[in-house]
């Protein structure tokens, strides 16, 4: 594999393009409490593999959607614990980010010139969650459906536009095929290209101004 490496290497070059970005030097005050963004990182990073092999096998219709999770349980070699990593990682994940964005917080990390930083982040975090919310009515089981239902009607309560973006949400009055299919939609599609943007946003504010001592 190195061979291979040092080969592409010397024909793309990869370490000289990349050096600026890759090569910077991490302060020596650092320790393990500024490491919750980079583990939520990587959890998104095996969330996006997970989902994606686990997309091989699921069809997002009211007939067949619980049917696909029973046969990826049954009969795919290691599905049982495929969808399983998928869904204590997208657990542990909140769980980073919460800890990351308390972290953040305490040290006063948020503060100027760090302010956009804090909005990505922010929104980085609300991505996590709509991440949960949509990935939960996908097994198309009574929890799933019911859970569903509860979480919308919430969001119909919000003051003047509720029933709107519940509508929006669900894609009719009520949680039918029509909203699995429209939760699928933003799980695989929309969200993954809205958090891509953010950590991108993220990343680069990271990068110009390093980081934070704290307060």
């Amino acid at each position: 594999m190195m061979n291979l490496f040092d080969y592409l290497n010397k024909r793309m070059g990869f370490t000289s393009r990349h050096r600026r970005i890759m090569d910077k030097p991490v302060p020596g005050w650092i320790n393990y409490f500024y490491c919750f963004g980079g583990i939520a990182f990587t959890l998104m990073i095996l969330q996006l593999l997970t989902g994606i092999l686990l997309s091989l096998y699921y069809t997002p219709t009211e007939a067949d959607a619980y049917r696909s999770i029973q046969r990826l349980h049954q009969v795919v070699p290691l599905g049982r614990l495929l969808r399983a990593t998928h869904h204590w990682a997208a657990n542990l994940l909140v769980v980073m980010v919460l800890a990351h964005i308390l972290r953040v917080f305490i040290t006063g990390a948020y503060k100027n010139p760090r302010e956009l930083n804090w909005v990505a982040g922010a929104l980085l975090f609300v991505m996590t969650m709509s991440f949960g919310f949509t990935g939960y009515l996908l097994p198309w089981d009574q929890k799933a459906y019911w859970a569903t239902v509860v979480g919308t009607n919430m969001l119909g309560s919000v003051p003047l536009i509720g029933q709107c973006l519940a509508g929006f949400v669900r894609g009719g009055s009520e949680v039918t095929g029509q909203t699995l299919l429209r939760f699928y939609s933003m799980h695989m599609l929309w969200l993954p290209v809205f958090t891509g943007l953010f950590l991108w946003v993220h990343f680069h504010i990271l990068r110009r101004l390093g980081i934070s001592g704290g307060m």
